[in-house]
């Protein structure tokens, strides 16, 4: 940990800074309570977020791992645990159904000051403090082991990208859950290894996200997803001033960027990185830049994606993403992932630029694209959409569709629907798409 001052804030909670001293003593005091060994891991299912970080730290300290399941769901969970006999589930809620071996830490603000001098316990940078799973938009999660070495690494090349839009100090509101990857990076990492404080709450209605903008000093950075920043534009609801705003999770619109920018009087960082690698690179989606790789970051395109070389890998790993190479290197530019790429008649285009496109169509509020898993009687394998666009019909959207794709990649079947099954990021599991439809 970046030890920092002891009454340097590192949540701010009710409207009120949690300093650094209380934090501690709250780490040990729910570290006391935790199970010692057999127990290999635990699942972190805190909501608030200083509850999160409390017994991400509190687990830590055990010699434990954070499992961070794909969501809070009982089937999600229960699965996580299995993979990992002897761990239990840690929470500050009274679950009506917790799942097996729930520890409930119901006094966790309770915990009397420290007193004395500040103690920083140190971790050996080779434990496996975290255990990511992807989302499942591509397939089933798959864990991914953190080190706490390699989250000192990614969170050095965050802070370097961050460091020249907003400054060395800053407070955060985020809207995206600690548990996701992006989450644990920009909402808990950064309170934890620099001059960073978090607010703790996770608010998703526009009103709320600008309640907890209100209830933290400035400088402010926003942290969020396209899916949330949209919402927040069309709500019309008026932030407090902030000074940055970060995404990821989903490409982001240039248009939707530049909106935001437009809206919120702040610069917009767009970061790319995934569960298994972290965040490598970043761009100003404004202007449609290429990502610029992080320092001691190299990409090396694959015929089948691109592997990665960055700091906080033991190993290079190779991502379904396709990219091209520019200016020595040193940036890319996405041309999409190895498995949205269709070639179906001689013609070649990608599912996410449907998307895009779907999404574009007047009158759509909300749209995927995506290829089903049977093929045809030629091996083809057919596309399929979702929309939500209340007062038009398939047929107007297919219509409007037409202008601008190829007919070859309309989709069929096209159904409407009253909302996408989008988890806490606004990612779409592959199983619930081909469930609703």
């Amino acid at each position: 940990m970046a030890a920092g001052a002891a009454d340097r804030p590192v949540v701010w909670r009710h409207d009120r800074p949690v300093s650094l001293a209380r934090f501690m003593a709250h780490v040990q005091a729910v570290a006391d309570q935790l199970p010692v060994a057999p127990a290999p891991a635990a699942v972190n299912l805190c909501e608030d977020r200083y509850a999160f970080l409390v017994a991400f730290c509190a687990i830590a300290l055990r010699g434990q791992t954070n499992l961070l399941p794909s969501s809070r769901a009982p089937k999600a969970v229960a699965e996580v645990m299995a993979a990992h006999p002897g761990s239990y589930a840690l929470g500050e809620l009274a679950l009506e159904t917790p799942p097996a071996h729930y520890r409930h830490l119901p006094g966790l603000m309770d915990t009397p000051e420290a007193g004395g001098t500040l103690d920083i316990p140190l971790l050996p940078a080779d434990q496996v403090v975290a255990i990511g799973y992807t989302s499942g938009s591509t397939g089933v999660p798959k864990g991914n082991p953190k080190t706490w070495g390699s989250f000192h690494a990614s969170n050095a090349g965050n802070m370097r990208a961050l460091h020249p839009v907003v400054g060395k100090h800053f407070h955060v509101v985020a809207t995206v859950p600690p548990q996701h990857m992006y989450g644990m990076e920009m909402s808990v990492l950064l309170p934890l290894l620099d001059d960073v404080a978090v607010h703790a709450g996770r608010p998703l209605l526009p009103a709320d996200v600008a309640a907890a903008l209100a209830g933290v000093p400035t400088p402010r950075v926003l942290v969020t997803t396209p899916v949330h920043l949209r919402a927040l534009i069309e709500s019309g609801v008026e932030l407090p001033p902030i000074d940055a705003m970060v995404s990821a999770t989903a490409p982001m619109p240039v248009e939707l960027a530049q909106a935001a920018e437009a809206r919120f009087g702040a610069p917009l960082l767009e970061v790319f990185g995934s569960t298994e690698t972290c965040v490598f690179a970043s761009r100003r989606a404004a202007a449609d830049e290429p990502w610029t790789l992080y320092d001691d970051v190299y990409l090396h395109p694959q015929p089948d994606g691109t592997l990665v070389r960055a700091p906080q890998l033991e190993q290079p790993m190779t991502l379904a993403d396709i990219v091209t190479l520019h200016d020595g290197g040193r940036r890319f530019r996405l041309c999409g992932r190895h498995s949205d790429l269709l070639d179906i008649a001689g013609k070649r285009a990608s599912l996410g630029d449907l998307t895009r496109r779907l999404q574009a169509v007047p009158g759509v509020q909300d749209g995927v694209v995506f290829q089903l898993e049977s093929g045809d009687a030629l091996g083809v394998h057919r596309i399929a959409a979702l929309a939500v666009a209340p007062g038009l019909d398939e047929h107007t959207i297919l219509e409007a569709f037409r202008q601008s794709v190829d007919p070859v990649f309309l989709p069929r079947p096209l159904k409407l629907v009253d909302s996408l099954p989008r988890n806490e990021t606004g990612k779409l599991p592959r199983a619930a798409l081909l469930a609703l439809l």
